[in-house]
């Protein structure tokens, strides 16, 4: 399907000559010590890759795909893993890299990583050998940063991973409670590369090794730097005349206006005719055009300019039109190209072909490392997500083009699983990735694909544009679940039922043959105003999406059962819509065990309503009603207690709250009601205890006038 697209890539991810290094042919394992070095016969490392994970040979892992692909170019590449950042010593251990250190949180922001929703410290780390806390710094980006420029000032050093990538302009960080700087400032690196990172990385790999100075490296896509003023031949536009802050102006087709190449007269035969006069194709408006966004200083001290500016970045996404960014942060500016073009299937399965070895690193002897076990036996078959969810930041860090493996690929894979793998049990227990039903899928027009700024394009309604059939998914799992040794095939990525419903075959498949007794989805929520600000569709398409599972499960003699996740605390959500939620999960019999806060991560659209009241997915001015935000623990707490009504440590807090929102009658053993009333016991408790404390309940979350002209 990707050769379809208007959106090609300039040059082929492995059409690089190799560097010299190729000689020395794939590692084992990306060597982590010197001594490993020395058994593959290097004197140095030409790439030294620094990482908040430990060292897993698997390509759910970034610093692996990342390592193998480096290495696959011919450079020789080295892993320092989860590195003791007190000093400078450890980042030293494999020496001083002759090309650049490319540094990486890891997986995970390393923020969420170490504390939850409420801000507290987590105990454990799946990311780590025995599921050990505290083996990466807070804001590792940084500190790992710091740490290398410490070792070697002289050597480049290159961010990336989803924390930077997330953190690439000025952002809302919850943990401080504050608008932070663009994480290139702070860290002080040299480049950042944000998104996947294969095809920037590969060029300018390659461009360094030519001996080009990482300062000059300014025309990559993908890639933010620092700069004293815009790029020469580049024509800015002020954020605020796209949209004042308001409606963002559609940049014209430039399709059916392009001048013939040559003029249709012949030309004349004698030397003293006049020459051929060749009109060049009129540039697309967003060719050397750059956005200038509000600067860090005011977006830190004016929500509405930073709702302004998140909107404004989240419509310069699509590779085919995006313009690049520029935003100032004190006497410089940050500059941010386009987005890369996607990698086409051939170039995935290139890249999902590499040699892994599929199990962590050695040196782990017999440690268990959580994130591993949970993928050891699941397999990547697509990137990227269309479904554009205001609190995820999947769209975000991979796009919205869908960027799929072919089946042969696929196979190829678990037969690798089945073979080399240990442990392996006959049962793959997932072929997905950010969703299980998006294999394929993609806008049916290339050219309206190029120049869509839509942020989502399943939210409000399905475009019509869209392709929805699931034939290339269902053809995948049927053939996948015919390879010999093969017992199972599971379905453990989250499925997004809204389309499915427009193909109740793929239903049928996924009822019929993938589901081990549960299958997840998420409808987030039951009521209107959370899930407008959300971006998920309505529950008419759940219950849709759940009369055709039962039915094609009870078809295929099988007792099943769909788990859905809600989210509690979003912006946009009232005590009373939490409370209708927890009246459906009792009338529907759900007792939900895991249940999670809204958890503001970095440059989501929610993030930025939970900060500044408003809603960027439409206008955002002065005047515009502000976003319900609820904030403060108690409040937390409270819409947390209600997706667990079922649990009697929540009765009190919601008795309390009950009574307060005058819903006395929801109290008591009847059918109707949703929690019991209290106990003897615990009315002498409640008689005991402080009157005239009552729960924090939903209100408007002011936003401070700006007293200044515009």
């Amino acid at each position: 399907m990707s050769s379809t697209s208007l959106i090609q890539p300039d040059r082929e991810l492995f059409s690089w000559p190799p560097y010299w290094a190729a000689c020395y042919g794939p590692a084992p394992f990306l060597p982590m010590t010197r001594e490993e070095m020395d058994t593959l016969g290097w004197d140095s490392c030409d790439i030294i890759i620094v990482s908040g994970d430990a060292y897993v040979d698997h390509p759910s892992f970034g610093m692996a795909i990342i390592g193998r692909m480096l290495e696959a170019q011919g450079f020789r590449v080295g892993i320092i893993a989860q590195p003791d950042w007190s000093s400078k010593a450890d980042f030293m251990r494999l020496g001083k890299p002759n090309l650049f250190f490319g540094i990486t949180a890891g997986n995970m922001d390393s923020m969420i990583n170490r504390y939850t929703a409420d801000r507290k410290r987590r105990h454990d780390d799946a990311y780590t050998p025995d599921n050990a806390p505290d083996k990466r710094p807070d804001r590792a980006t940084l500190v790992y940063t710091q740490r290398c420029k410490e070792a070697w000032r002289d050597v480049p050093v290159i961010i990336g991973g989803i924390e930077a990538s997330l953190r690439r302009t000025a952002h809302y960080d919850y943990w401080s409670d504050t608008v932070r700087r663009s994480i290139l400032v702070d860290s002080k690196a040299d480049l950042l590369v944000f998104g996947n990172g294969e095809r920037p990385l590969v060029e300018v790999a390659h461009r360094l090794a030519a001996g080009e100075p990482i300062g000059s490296i300014t025309d990559v896509r993908n890639t933010a730097m620092m700069l004293k003023t815009a790029r020469p031949g580049w024509q800015g536009v002020d954020s605020t005349r796209l949209d004042k802050p308001g409606r963002i102006d559609p940049i014209p087709n430039p399709y059916g206006e392009d001048l013939p190449c040559a003029t249709s007269a012949p030309a004349p035969a004698d030397d003293a005719a006049k020459p051929i006069v060749v009109q060049m194709p009129k540039p697309k408006p967003w060719e050397k055009t750059y956005v200038l966004l509000p600067s860090y200083e005011k977006v830190k001290n004016d929500k509405i300019l930073y709702a302004h500016a998140s909107r404004i970045v989240h419509h310069e996404t699509n590779p085919g039109c995006a313009r690049a960014l520029m935003q100032k942060h004190g006497d410089r500016y940050l500059w941010l190209n386009p987005p890369a073009i996607p990698l086409t299937t051939p170039e995935m399965d290139s890249v999902y072909a590499l040699p892994f070895a599929r199990v962590p690193h050695p040196s782990y002897g017999s440690s268990k490392i959580p994130a591993y076990d949970m993928i050891r036996f699941s397999v990547n078959i697509m990137r990227g997500c269309f479904g554009g969810c205001s609190f995820c930041s999947i769209t975000e860090h991979e796009g919205r083009i869908i960027q799929s493996r072919s089946q042969e690929s696929i196979v190829a894979e678990i037969e690798e699983i089945r073979d080399k793998v240990p442990g392996f049990t006959g049962v793959i227990s997932d072929i997905g990735g950010p969703t299980a039903n998006m294999y394929m899928l993609r806008c049916k027009t290339p050219r309206a694909e190029q120049t869509c700024r839509r942020a989502s394009c399943v939210w409000p309604a399905i475009c019509p544009h869209l392709d929805t059939n699931h034939q290339p998914t269902i053809d995948l799992y049927r053939r996948t679940r015919s390879i010999k040794g093969i017992k199972k095939i599971l379905i453990a990525s989250g499925v997004r039922y809204d389309l499915a419903v427009e193909d109740p075959r793929y239903i049928k498949e996924l009822a019929s043959h993938h589901v081990g007794g549960y299958l997840k989805i998420a409808p987030e929520h039951t009521e209107e105003g959370p899930l407008s600000k959300m971006m998920k569709p309505g529950m008419g398409s759940y219950h849709r999406f759940k009369t055709l599972f039962d039915h094609y499960s009870k078809e295929a003699g099988k007792e099943q059962y769909l788990i859905p996740y809600f989210i509690a605390s979003h912006p946009g959500t009232t005590d009373e819509d939490m409370l209708n939620l927890a009246l459906w999960l009792k009338e529907n019999r759900f007792r939900l065990d895991q249940v999670q806060n809204f958890y503001p991560s970095p440059m989501a659209n929610a993030t930025t309503m939970y900060h500044s009241g408003k809603n960027p997915l439409n206008r955002v001015n002065y005047k515009t009603e502000e976003v319900t935000i609820p904030k403060g623990e108690r409040q937390r707490r409270l819409h947390k207690a209600l997706l667990r009504y079922h649990d009697p440590k929540n009765w009190p807090l919601i008795r309390e709250a009950l009574v307060a929102m005058g819903k006395k009658h929801l109290i008591g053993n009847a059918k109707g009601c949703l929690i019991p009333p209290a106990s003897a016991d615990e009315a002498r408790q409640t008689s005991r205890a402080p009157r005239g404390v009552q729960p924090a309940l939903t209100r408007h979350i002011p936003v401070k006038s700006q007293q200044r002209k515009r």
